[in-house]
């Protein structure tokens, strides 16, 4: 793993990562590994990390995995485009998210970065 403090503040760190957050293990190996090398709890992530079937709601991996970031306390922008994902119940989902405080699906690193920095 690769990490780029992109707000000192608030130690927001973007991680690039080759493998993918396939269950709620891989999810919390990630924290652990992240927030030891770099003491953040505030991530940007690349949509590519996570497997198709996270998208697919009914799978739970979604629940599971994003449950580990909020039970550490950890904060997490995941960047990249989501328009083509056609099924109702995930924009909704996304939508909930992005009002949330805690899990944010953006398009920018900037946009990542702002929502990051104004979570309490």
């Amino acid at each position: 793993m690769k990490y780029r403090v992109l707000d000192d503040d608030k130690n927001i760190v973007q991680v690039d990562m080759d493998e993918k957050i396939a269950d709620a293990q891989a999810a919390l190996d990630l924290i652990a590994s992240v927030f030891y090398e770099t003491n953040s709890n505030r991530l940007v992530l690349n949509k590519s990390c996570l497997t198709d079937d996270f998208f697919v709601l009914r799978t739970g991996l979604a629940g599971e995995v994003l449950q580990k970031f909020i039970n550490y306390r950890v904060k997490v922008s995941f960047v990249g485009d989501y328009s083509d994902y056609t099924s109702k119940s995930l924009k909704d989902f996304i939508y909930e998210s992005n009002n949330g405080n805690d899990i944010f699906f953006v398009s920018t690193i900037e946009e990542a970065v702002k929502k990051l920095k104004n979570a309490t």
